[in-house]
Formats: C-alpha cells, structure tokens, sequence
C-alpha cells in the first residue's frame, strides 16, 4: 500500500511539476522516497526469512528459477506478435492510407544507410 501511495505522488507530482504547480517540486521526492522505503524495509524481510528463519524452501526457491523463462518466453511471443503485425500491415494496406505501402508522404530511411550498420553492431552484443 505504501509502494503504490509512493507510485501514485511520483507520478501525480511529476505531472503537477510538468504543468507548473504549486508543490509539484517536492511531490515526485516524496513518493520517491516513499518507493524506495517500501524497497528497503521488503528487501530486508526477504534477508530476515532467508538467513535467519530459514522460509526459503525448495518451492520458493523454485520461482525464479520457472519465473525467469516464463518472462523471456513472454517477451519472445509479444517481440513475434508485434513483427507479425506490422508485416501483416504492410501486406494488406487499407484503403484509409490509399492502399500502398508506405502511406503517401511519409519518408522511407534507407535500409542500406544507418540501419544496417547499427543491426551489424547489435547482433554481436547480444552473443
């Protein structure tokens, strides 16, 4: 509850700063604050029930290890889904964009220019 008060007054207080406010200055603090209090006092039971209670049995220790490739699958499946869709879009061009691909006066970048150089420098960082 105090986590997501804090979420809450950063996000309020940035927006009340962005728009000039009085008090949007030390709002987004605050909550801030609040967040990273909430962090600390969680951490802190989680190194309480782990070392000197002993709670972190073989089923607890067991999420992270099924937790972190469920999200990587997720990932792999919304990166898919997306691609999906916008090959899709490029294929069935709608009448509301004249049919073609790209909309009519939108600039296509040379693939040939910038991007392939950055894809060449990406791939490897990711080995």
């Amino acid at each position: 509850l105090l986590g997501s008060l804090g979420a809450l007054a950063s996000t309020l207080g940035g927006v009340m700063y962005m728009h000039s406010f009085t008090g949007g200055a030390t709002l987004p603090g605050s909550g801030l604050g609040l967040i990273l209090y909430t962090m600390f006092v969680w951490w802190r039971d989680v190194l309480r029930e782990s070392t000197y209670e002993g709670h972190h049995t073989k089923v607890v220790q067991s999420g992270p290890r099924v937790g972190s490739p469920s999200f990587t699958v997720s990932e792999v499946m919304f990166l898919l889904a997306f691609f999906r869709a916008s090959f899709h879009s490029s294929l069935a061009t709608t009448v509301e964009i004249g049919a073609i691909r790209p909309p009519k006066g939108i600039e296509v970048l040379d693939p040939w220019g910038i991007p392939f150089p950055n894809t060449l420098i990406l791939l490897p960082s990711g080995a």
